[in-house]
């Protein structure tokens, strides 16, 4: 179907214009590089070039005018017929709602007032032929079943589907049939301007080039004889001729300068290419070498031989000493070294020699030591060598080291020579680096593999956690209607037994530690929040309770398979609470006596064990620490299992075992800022021992209660979820609190249900809708209430509400985010906070 709206149309023009720009300059390029090719005089390669551009320029501008007019026309072409067929098929629902093809075709006849419409057909609302316009119009010039709604244009026409719908309730179909001989005529119409256009303006712009081309080609070609001249003879002495005008005067003053520039380029071009090869000379000969004197004493003896310096050292940094120590001297310069009293290894003093220029990595040049009042060229100055030159061994931003050279005359040292100087003493760095750099590296590398299954531990539970997610999603989903279904049991069911108010009581509690479980499912390896609620713990009741509630399988099954476990309690007295959540830790010592039970196959002892450590020592009790241990008597683990045994998936129980156990208890001890130690010795059994910060006053806090709240009134509530047993007990739940419920199945009906109240007068109070759903999610429903009626407060009831609230991902259009499984006391705090 035709999509072109106004905007699009509007913005269309702006953008061919930016096309002819485009097209101009194409075409300018494009006449001159051929012409060039082809060796055409300037004179007929300015004139083409005019022509070229001025063609294209107008055919361009005028195209983009031509194509925004049709493009125009075509859109208001849609626009009428579309309000055209609009009123018909308004005025069209009473024919169709009551089956009156007579009075359908009268109102089809309206259609003589628009020249243009061919032909117009009804349908009904099963897809048959209801009345045609005009009045006896052949069936086979029509569509057999009405289409999609919407317009499309053909080769000659304009055709389109317009529903008719009264109070939501489709009755049928307008088709119209439009010519669009006017579109065709304006085209033509169009194009015949274009060719007007371009036929004047043509004549025109060739009339402008002639008078052009004389003036910009003669100073042009009297610049190339010059260059001519210059190329035949190779005679750099020839200057061009000003010739008046100013910008040819810049370029024939650029032309001038830069052979200037060559001739000096040529001189000192020689100079390098002698330099270049000595510098690949003393690469090639410190490359295969690996300690410094021998790097340093071919250097040296090459400078002596080949740049005729006269005196040549390496000076190493020292900076401790904050000194440079003399490493090597020339051969040929040790009669200088001895006149100046300079042996290896002798110290030089930095500050006092002005040295600190040069150790800051720039070269430092001295033309004449006798003007320089430091010890160290006032030395060189006695020996009769006046010109200094000191550069740096820098690597990395690091200077080990400088290479000094002098010569006897003043002022003897070029700015190339300075230059070569610097390359050379970054090549002698390299050499000399590469050593300490290797060194470096596979310090590194041990590092590196000493870590790393340390990070892999850590990416593969952070994976984990990711992949949990979606199946805590599905098991808050399949909970929550046992948890409304009891917690309303509970509350509204007096004549409950005690038997039955017991075991549902159990129930609930079951309920919470398994939406507790699945939101710690991805938690593997994530921080604590540091607004993570804590409350007090007492290890000590808490590990009385989980050796009661393993009984089963540390006694009754072992004693089952004829072997015995005898479990010991050894509780610290006075133990000191910890601040945590108490059901992580019952569930992680829950894994490690199961754990335990595994590895004693034969029977052995099981001892659980708390104690307090650091209290001795510690100045306050804030310094001490808790610690929870579990051993077993049984197989004991090796240095390679007890150092794979945290990794998800990782068990050596095989068909048994998930490998999830003890990878729980590391994210528990992490989210408690706790520490975990393994000690194992294969065939003398395993101690697990969890370390937690003993409670501190500052650490205590209190967890609020959840308010008792009421709704003020009887609330209209609109329920939207893909889940038909959440659907069901949440309306029964909700019925039973005096709600009048609203289900909706799946996000688009919801929409739906919501446009369809408000048409009627009835407004919901809230709205309450699932995140997850197919094809209309929680966020777009939250969108659509939010366009019906920005009033009405939208609440999110999703499996993944733990996560979002802990991230502070609150989705857009959402006034409060609650996790599955819902409890009737958080929704009732939600109704009375936002209604």
């Amino acid at each position: 179907m035709d999509t072109l709206n106004t905007s699009s149309t509007l913005n269309t023009a702006p953008t061919l214009l930016g096309a002819a720009d485009s097209a101009v300059v194409v075409a300018s390029a494009a006449v001159a590089q051929t012409a060039v090719r082809s060796g055409v005089p300037i004179r007929r390669i300015l004139m083409r070039m005019v022509l070229f551009s001025s063609a294209a320029a107008l055919l361009v501008t005028t195209t983009a005018f031509c194509a925004y007019e049709l493009l125009t026309f075509r859109q208001s072409s849609i626009q009428q017929l579309r309000t055209l067929s609009a009123a018909i098929a308004t005025n069209s629902t009473a024919a169709l709602a009551f089956q009156v093809p007579s009075d359908a075709a009268t109102v089809l006849s309206a259609f003589k007032a628009e020249p243009r419409i061919r032909a117009a057909a009804l349908y009904d609302a099963r897809g048959r032929l209801f009345a045609t316009y005009p009045r006896g119009l052949d069936p086979a010039r029509l569509p057999e079943r009405p289409g999609a709604a919407g317009y499309e244009f053909g080769l000659r026409d304009l055709t389109g589907f317009q529903p008719v719908v009264q109070d939501g309730q489709h009755l049928g179909t307008l088709y119209v049939d439009s010519d669009q001989a006017a579109l065709y005529a304006r085209g033509r119409l169009y194009a015949l301007i274009v060719l007007l256009v371009i036929g004047v303006s043509l004549p025109v712009a060739h009339l402008l080039s002639r008078h052009l081309q004389h003036r910009l080609a003669g100073p042009i070609l009297a610049l190339a004889n010059s260059a001519r001249a210059v190329s035949d003879r190779h005679d750099y002495s020839v200057r061009a001729e000003p010739t008046g005008a100013y910008e040819f005067d810049v370029f024939i003053g650029a032309f001038n300068q830069m052979l200037t520039r060559i001739q000096q380029s040529e001189r000192s071009l020689r100079d390098q290419l002698s330099r270049l090869g000595l510098l690949q000379q003393i690469t090639r000969a410190t490359g295969d070498r690996l300690d410094l004197p021998s790097i340093f004493q071919v250097v040296l003896g090459s400078l002596e031989q080949s740049l005729s310096i006269d005196f040549g050292c390496f000076l190493l940094h020292d900076p401790v000493g904050k000194s440079l120590a003399v490493a090597t001297i020339g051969a040929a310069s040790r009669a200088h070294a001895q006149a100046m009293d300079l042996k290896e290894r002798a110290p030089i003093p930095i500050d006092q020699n002005g040295l600190s220029r040069c150790l800051s990595g720039r070269l430092v040049y001295e033309p004449d030591t006798r003007e320089v009042h430091f010890p160290f060229p006032q030395r060189l100055a006695a020996a009769d060598l006046l010109s200094l030159v000191i550069a740096p061994l820098l690597v990395e931003s690091d200077v080990f080291g400088v290479l000094v050279c002098a010569r006897r005359a003043s002022q003897a040292f070029s700015s190339g020579e300075c230059e070569f100087l610097q390359h050379l003493c970054e090549q002698v760095a390299l050499a000399s680096h590469q050593a300490r750099l290797y060194g470096a590296l596979q310090q590194a590398y041990d590092d590196l593999r000493q870590t790393q299954n340390t990070i892999m531990q850590q990416e593969r539970l952070r994976a984990l956690g990711q992949m949990a997610s979606g199946i805590a999603h599905d098991i808050n989903n399949a909970i929550s209607p046992v948890s409304l279904y009891t917690e309303s049991l509970l509350e509204r069911e007096p004549q409950l037994s005690e038997r039955a108010r017991s075991y549902l009581t159990t129930i609930q509690r079951a309920i919470e530690d398994v939406a507790r479980t699945v939101s710690r499912m991805r938690e593997f390896y994530r921080e604590r929040e540091a607004q993570l609620t804590l409350e007090r713990v007492d290890l000590n009741r808490a590990s009385r309770q989980v050796v009661e509630l393993t009984r089963p399988r540390w006694s009754d099954q072992p004693q089952q398979r004829g072997v015995m476990v005898d479990l010991r309690l050894d509780l610290a007295e006075a133990l000191p609470s910890i601040m945590g959540a108490e059901h992580e830790i019952r569930d992680a010592l829950t894994n490690l006596i199961f754990n335990a039970v595994d590895a004693m196959p034969k029977g052995g002892t099981l001892t659980v064990r708390t104690r307090t450590i650091g209290a001795a020592d510690a100045g306050s009790e804030g310094m001490r620490r808790v610690a929870l241990e579990v051993t077993d008597t049984g197989i004991g683990m090796d240095e390679d299992t007890r150092r794979r045994c945290l990794e998800p998936f990782y068990t050596t129980k095989g068909e048994r075992g998930t490998g999830l156990g003890l990878a729980m208890v590391y994210g528990m001890v992490q989210r408690h800022s706790a520490e975990l130690e393994i000690h194992s010795e294969p065939g003398r059994g395993t101690t697990v021992r969890m370390t937690f910060p003993a409670q501190e006053a500052s650490m205590v806090s209190t967890t609020p209660e959840l308010q008792a709240a009421t709704a003020a009134r009887r609330l209209r509530i609109l329920l939207v979820d893909d889940d038909p047993l959440l659907i069901k007990s949440l309306q029964d739940t909700l019925q039973e609190e005096g709600h009048l419920i609203t289900a909706a199945h799946g996000g688009q009906a919801g929409i739906d249900a919501f446009g369809a109240a408000l048409k009627r007068g009835e407004r919901f109070d809230l709205v309450v809708t699932d995140l997850g759903m197919p094809h209309v999610d929680g966020r777009k429903v939250a969108a659509s209430i939010k366009t019906f009626s920005p009033t009405t407060p939208v609440i999110l009831l999703t499996g993944w509400g733990q996560r979002l609230i802990a991230e502070n991902e609150m989705p857009a259009h959402v006034n409060r985010v609650l996790s599955k499984p819902p409890r009737l006391q958080e929704l009732r705090a939600a109704f009375a906070e936002l209604v």
